[in-house]
């Protein structure tokens, strides 16, 4: 390992891309996941049964398969399908292809952690805001989700983390995220320390999100508290 500063200079700026294109992916996936897996988890417990069945069969087919397969179809399978049938807007460059199937796992897993937390709140409130003359969708949105999002922050912040790390998957696809920089100067330079410091990357951000998700945590609860 060469961790001289000359050396560690140099390689400093394609490793500050990768980091930005690492952290792109991880905002742009929770942008798009985060409100998706709501829609998924309400429609996951929705009264209208063929929308209900399609939300569960989506979540089962996301969560059930591997994200590197799913990536592989996303990028690979639809610019095949889109050749053969001529289909071109079906071809999808390699950031948008990570985008997409980074953002439709996520949902997946989202959307079941939304339905728990949601299935979790005592029936007694729905009936109560029954009673108070709440519609249902008013019910949902002013009394359950608010409660809900103080109850799924932990394993929200797990699956947040978990995300952090998969990006380094896009890599497969010659994405130049972190990973991929790291790769590609360990290879030409035959030295570790690309390794080294993209591992560092890595740490850095799960630490960051680690705090913000412990001071969420400590916030809520206290707010739950007074409340009580």
């Amino acid at each position: 390992m060469n961790l001289s500063y000359d050396y560690v200079v140099t390689l400093w700026p394609a490793l500050m891309r990768g980091l930005g294109e690492t952290l792109s992916i991880f905002f742009l996936t929770l942008v798009f996941s985060l409100p998706l897996g709501l829609v998924f988890a309400l429609g996951s417990i929705s009264r209208f049964r063929p929308f209900r069945i399609l939300c569960r069969i989506y979540v089962w087919l996301f969560r059930g398969t591997p994200l590197m397969l799913q990536l592989f179809f996303f990028y690979y399978g639809l610019g095949i399908m889109a050749n053969q049938s001529g289909l071109l807007f079906l071809r999808l460059a390699r950031f948008p292809a990570v985008v997409i199937t980074f953002a439709l796992n996520y949902a997946a897993y989202f959307a079941e952690i939304y339905r728990a937390g949601i299935q979790s709140i005592d029936r007694g409130q729905y009936e109560a805001a029954k009673t108070l003359g709440f519609s249902r969708s008013r019910t949902m949105f002013r009394i359950i989700i608010p409660q809900t999002i103080r109850r799924i922050i932990p394993p929200v912040s797990n699956e947040t983390i978990t995300l952090v790390k998969d990006t380094a998957l896009a890599n497969v696809i010659a994405v130049p995220e972190l990973l991929k920089v790291a790769k590609d100067a360990s290879n030409r330079d035959t030295t570790t320390t690309a390794y080294f410091l993209a591992a560092m990357g890595y740490l850095a951000i799960t630490f960051v999100l680690t705090v913000v998700y412990q001071k969420l945590e400590k916030r809520f609860s206290r707010h739950e508290q007074e409340a009580v």
